[in-house]
């Protein structure tokens, strides 16, 4: 035999008595002894810092926030007003929405459970650095994640019991009518999910005086070019904007941004009406905006209403939480009633009582769509839509 043969012969030998060596040798005594597992690793890997500390970890630099949930209603079962019980006994489930303490959330140590762990854990022993400040740190999940941790329970579907708050059970929506893809968020406190009203937009407001800062109709387009594109208007629509039939909507001291969404709306089909599709597709973006710019600037006037279904109105409006969106300053504020709080709401101050009874039927029925009206109109009866109307027009638009 060749003697090169026998030295790879000999290296092939050589390297096998090694790896079995190696085998026998330095594995520890534990290998195998759970199928392929080694038994020694189940404690070392307990004994590691876990990714989920539990919220009591989070206590101490966010009380106010910890407090505000263990009084919420995600914790306290609710019955006809009175606290019936723990809905999650475990107690506060900060890591529910949040990352847990390794990872993106500040530790006080490094988690060894993986390379990324051990690079971009931060440490900061003396909570100088709060996370929210640091670039490229996300403290929530996904936000696909976040709107399926409320429909799990919130989203109306056949076969989920339809039990009301107040009888203990868990209220439930239609989630295209009632917010679409927008994050519960946005509208609710995530710590105790009633509306976060002091969230919602409200105009500007003068410093010295407390009065609300009109916004220039400037911004928006040209008010004396739209007059002469409102001219096609004032057949219905009268020449400053107060229709001539109550059926239709006066415009006359509209929000500009309104008036504009709603061509932009007809123009593209997403509202349609037999006149406003036709007419609104003729329109240019500048005569949208200038046409806009007009009718916001002009002088309404109360139209006027049943005095008697307008107190009635009062009462549910306030009941509806009407004023969260629709009153100058909000729901547990003083402000104008019917004067919404943000540009792209309308004012329900002054308008027509039949436009405004139409526009809620369209809401309920399905014939209009809107991600909160749609879901609110479906909580009013008959008589709630007759009085509400009445109500908002006998408030004065000024």
């Amino acid at each position: 035999m060749h003697k090169h043969i026998v030295r790879l012969l000999t290296l092939f030998v050589v390297v096998a008595v090694v790896a079995i060596s190696a085998r026998t040798l330095a594995r520890q005594d534990t290998f195998y002894q759970y199928g392929h597992y080694r038994g020694a690793s189940v404690a070392q890997i307990a004994a590691k810092l876990p990714k989920h500390q539990g919220s009591a970890s989070c206590q101490s630099c966010h009380k106010e926030i910890y407090t505000e949930w263990s009084a919420g209603i995600h914790q306290k079962a609710n019955k006809n007003g009175a606290v019936v019980g723990t809905v999650v006994k475990s107690g506060v489930n900060c890591e529910v929405c949040h990352n847990g303490p390794a990872g993106n959330h500040p530790s006080k140590e490094a988690m060894p459970l993986s390379t990324e762990d051990q690079v971009t854990t931060i440490t900061h022993l003396k909570h100088e650095t709060h996370p929210a400040n640091i670039p490229g740190r996300n403290l929530m999940r996904d936000p696909e994640d976040m709107r399926l941790l409320c429909t799990n329970c919130h989203e109306k579907m056949f076969g989920r019991p339809l039990r009301g708050k107040n009888e203990g059970g868990v209220p439930q929506v239609v989630i295209e009518g009632h917010g679409g893809n927008a994050q519960c968020t946005s509208c609710h406190n995530p710590h105790s999910p009633r509306v976060n009203f002091a969230s919602v937009p409200r105009p500007p407001v003068d410093p010295k005086t407390g009065k609300v800062i009109p916004v220039s109709a400037e911004k928006s387009g040209d008010a004396g070019t739209g007059k002469s594109v409102a001219a096609a208007c004032a057949a219905c629509h009268g020449n400053s904007g107060m229709s001539v039939n109550p059926a239709w909507p006066n415009l006359a001291g509209q929000h500009a941004d309104y008036l504009a969404n709603s061509l932009k709306a007809f123009k593209a089909g997403a509202r349609k009406n037999d006149l406003m599709s036709p007419m609104a597709a003729g329109l240019s973006e500048a005569d949208i905006r200038n046409v806009a710019a007009y009718f916001s600037r002009n002088s309404c006037s109360v139209t006027g209403g049943d005095k008697a279904k307008a107190e009635l109105g009062k009462a549910k409006a306030a009941a509806a939480g009407c004023a969260a969106c629709h009153s100058a300053g909000g729901l547990r504020n003083p402000g104008a009633s019917g004067i919404s709080g943000a540009q792209a709401w309308p004012n329900l101050a002054g308008q027509n009582a039949d436009y405004l009874a139409g526009s809620l039927n369209a809401f309920k029925d399905g014939s209009r769509n809107h991600a909160v009206m749609s879901s609110v109109a479906k909580t009013l009866g008959a008589s709630d839509i007759d009085n509400l109307a009445a109500y908002y027009a006998t408030v004065s638009c000024k």
